[in-house]
């Protein structure tokens, strides 16, 4: 029998939140556009243990063993954040993620634009949604599935992985969210603070593969590349092993595991 494991703790948060937990859904993240009470919460939380048409990027799809794994979204109103600079949002939520999956086990990771690593292997990935409203950010879901107690995947992911296959111990679902939304406020001030360049140097320092060559591909065929940086807009910057810069949005270059 696995026994179940404890992250170290974080400091108490003072953000307003209000968390709505439920059986099933189709996603977190149409449940959560079409929620509309939210105007006495900072941060809205929605928590399922099921999803009949969980999503991902584009038309990826997420898998998730029924009642094994933490599925989520939280809701924010961010104000004064440009909507050429929205990426500072997502670089935020994976900074929280990385640091409460960090307290579970080492070696975590985030691979731009929206996956955690443990080493080599996904154990979480996030799919963002924002409005805006003129140049500034109106709204913004983050719907994030981690891999929590899943040991089984039967998807055609290439290298999925969970808490429990890395350590061989069971986890709570409901600790490793209060984990996530601890650390998520702490870096989601820091937003609201403008302190854009500090987020950015630690998402920068977190990165997967962000040291060294390594093998990538686009439209044009495979390559090696090191990392040059990811701006507030999401672009992701290349240096080729010849010197060139290529610079990417999500879904133009691919990783090559």
């Amino acid at each position: 029998m696995t026994r179940r494991q404890k992250c170290s703790p974080h400091k108490k948060i003072n953000m307003k939140t209000n968390i709505i937990r439920l059986r099933e859904t189709d996603s977190t993240n149409n449940f959560m556009s079409r929620y509309t009470d939210c105007t006495d919460s900072d941060l809205v939380v929605v928590t399922a243990e099921y999803q009949t048409n969980g999503r991902g990027q584009g038309t990826n799809t997420w898998e998730s063993e029924n009642c094994q794994n933490l599925l989520f979204s939280m809701l924010i109103k961010p104000t004064g954040v440009d909507a050429d600079k929205q990426f500072v949002l997502s670089m935020a939520e994976a900074l929280a993620l990385r640091e409460a999956l960090g307290a579970c086990v080492s070696d975590i990771t985030l691979k731009w634009p929206n996956d955690v690593y443990w080493r080599d292997y996904k154990i979480s990935g996030t799919l963002i949604e924002t409005a805006l409203s003129g140049k500034k950010v109106k709204q913004c879901i983050f719907g994030t599935g981690i891999n929590v107690n899943q040991t089984l995947f039967l998807s055609s992911a290439p290298n999925p992985t969970s808490l429990c296959l890395i350590t061989g111990r069971t986890f709570s679902k409901d600790e490793v969210l209060d984990k996530v939304l601890k650390a998520f406020e702490r870096y989601y001030q820091m937003v609201l603070d403008g302190r854009y360049d500090t987020i950015s140097e630690m998402y920068h320092n977190a990165l997967y593969r962000r040291e060294g060559l390594h093998t990538y591909s686009d439209k044009n065929g495979t390559f090696e590349a090191s990392i040059k940086n990811v701006a507030l807009n999401g672009t992701l910057t290349l240096v080729t092993k010849e010197g060139e810069e290529r610079k990417y949005m999500f879904k133009e270059v691919n990783y090559v595991l």
